[in-house]
């Protein structure tokens, strides 16, 4: 089997997958929206997906995604593009001009430059605030403690903020981190929650994900990053 075909299989099998999880929560399978992680993925790779329908996409750099969307998106203009990978605060116009969807807004360095950006293109890219849900040094992500502050400049400076994203720690159980989010958007009154991976997305999902990001479950191993 091919990597395209392996793409056209897996696609069906995880939107079946994300569905009887919610079902099993007690949600719609329409409510939880499969962002397809195509960082480091050539349009070779791409294309089996969006022939097959899928038009939700997610990327980690402004420049990769600058070199190689424009031309897919000229042939699929429905595609929604998110941002998934950390944002420098000077390539927030860049960022902007290119996403449908930021979900690392971490600091309010970023939140200054977002809203700005926003005021000079007149896009107005729905956000996510990314939470650094497991303490870690080496991860981006705004302090569960500083969350209130973080989403209330936000909110103040007029970047439309619908939920939280999270990374969780690897190796350990998702599900306390998961749960902490989703509080934490309760608390908030953020309705939508980035959260869920390729080896956790099911239970990400049965504990109210919105958005779940799978890169290699519908890819395979991840590949050298593109120049």
């Amino acid at each position: 089997m091919t990597p395209d075909d392996t793409t056209r299989t897996d696609l069906p099998t995880i939107r079946d997958r994300i569905g009887k999880a919610a079902l099993l929560a007690g949600r719609k399978p329409e409510e939880v929206g499969l962002i397809a992680v195509s960082k480091t993925r050539d349009a070779a790779a791409i294309l089996p997906l969006l022939e097959a329908g899928h038009r939700m996409f997610g990327e980690n750099r402004v420049q990769e995604t600058a070199a190689k969307w424009p031309d897919l998106r000229a042939t699929y203009p429905d595609v929604q593009l998110h941002l998934i990978g950390q944002l420098q605060s000077n390539k927030a116009d860049e960022a902007v001009a290119l996403f449908d969807v930021i979900h690392v807004v971490d600091r309010a360095s970023l939140v200054t430059a977002l809203a700005r950006a926003m005021e000079k293109t007149g896009r107005r890219p729905d956000c996510f605030v990314q939470v650094n849900i497991g303490d870690e040094e080496q991860k981006g992500g705004c302090a569960v403690a500083d969350l209130p502050a973080l989403v209330d400049a936000a909110r103040d400076a007029g970047l439309p903020v619908i939920g939280l994203m999270c990374l969780p720690p690897a190796d350990i159980e998702p599900a306390p981190y998961f749960a902490l989010l989703a509080k934490l958007a309760r608390d908030h009154d953020l309705p939508a929650l980035s959260m869920g991976m390729s080896d956790d997305y099911e239970t990400a999902v049965t504990i109210g994900a919105t958005h779940v990001r799978i890169g290699s479950a519908l890819f395979g191993p991840r590949m050298e990053t593109l120049a």
